[in-house]
């Protein structure tokens, strides 16, 4: 799993590669989004257009880094899920939480 990180405007955009799977993927994620906590940064847009396939782990993540977010205020936006993430995402029920986009400018400027 390749992660990189970069603050654009008031939110931090997280650009995923690779499966999001139990194991290293999903613990490097926690600590990316603990620094997040850290120092207050709740507004996240997640790239997930470079993510194969995610788990019942990634998705667990995920769902729980959006109610993190969301109690202190912020929010958790998805950009263009790969065909298979969206799918899984839907099918158990959680794409629905999220508010989702075609490219990371337009997630960034949802959040001004």
């Amino acid at each position: 799993m390749d992660i990189s990180v970069r603050q654009q405007g008031e939110c931090q955009v997280v650009k995923l590669r690779g499966n999001l799977r139990l194991g290293e993927a999903v613990d490097a994620l926690k600590n990316v989004f603990e620094d997040f906590t850290a120092n207050e940064n709740n507004n996240i847009v997640l790239n997930l257009e470079e993510v194969p396939s995610m788990d019942s782990s990634g998705i667990g993540f995920v769902v729980r880094a959006l109610t993190g977010a969301k109690s202190r205020g912020g929010a958790v936006k998805l950009v263009k899920p790969s065909k298979m993430v969206a799918q899984t995402l839907k099918m158990v029920a959680v794409l629905n939480l999220f508010e989702v986009f075609e490219n990371e400018e337009d997630a960034v400027k949802s959040f001004s």
